[in-house]
């Protein structure tokens, strides 16, 4: 699901728990999909590029040199039907990620729905904003090649989840999990 070619920026050194400092070209691209115009005024994503840049680099994997990751944000309508196209299955869903390399040389899409984001933090008493932060370091995880399929890969990916989102002042979105 190629996306239009992301805009690439000057090498970040950056530190990652537990890694040594290393440099990372990082090419980042954010688009927003059509009948988001209430949400997306002028097209614009609802988080600053710069925390974004700061929320991508945070979560990639201590082995990546460079990454070109793509962040849309798109409503209920195109969110079904890319999952439907993808995962055989009919419904809009939080977040989608499409890696097409992983480490060290990362590329990935990263699909939001915005609608569904809107719905889960209403219902989670959450912030938009917090859950939407939540989402792609969750989605940039999956590219990095984590997964929660068991209960101990959702353990461990859940568990990073916090700590990266800590950094942000973003509450543990699992309760206790991660908390000592």
């Amino acid at each position: 699901m190629p996306m239009s070619a992301p805009r690439t920026s000057k090498p970040k050194s950056t530190a990652r728990p537990g890694a040594k400092p290393q440099t990372i070209a990082l090419g980042l691209s954010l688009q927003v999909g059509t009948g988001l115009t209430a949400s997306c005024p002028d097209g614009q994503w609802p988080i600053s590029r710069a925390r974004l840049r700061r929320l991508v680099t945070a979560s990639l994997d201590a082995r990546t040199t460079s990454a070109q990751i793509t962040l849309r944000l798109v409503g209920q309508a195109e969110g079904r039907q890319l999952n439907r196209d993808f995962r055989d299955k009919d419904y809009a869903t939080n977040v989608l990620t499409f890696d097409y390399s992983g480490p060290p040389e990362l590329a990935a899409d990263i699909v939001i729905c915005l609608p569904v984001i809107q719905k889960e933090a209403k219902a989670q008493k959450k912030t938009v904003d917090a859950h939407l932060v939540h989402m792609v370091v969750h989605g940039l995880l999956h590219a990095c090649g984590l997964d929660h399929e068991s209960d101990e890969e959702a353990e461990a990916m859940e568990a990073l989840e916090v700590r990266i989102l800590s950094r942000f002042r973003i509450a543990n979105p699992y309760g206790t999990l991660g908390a000592s």
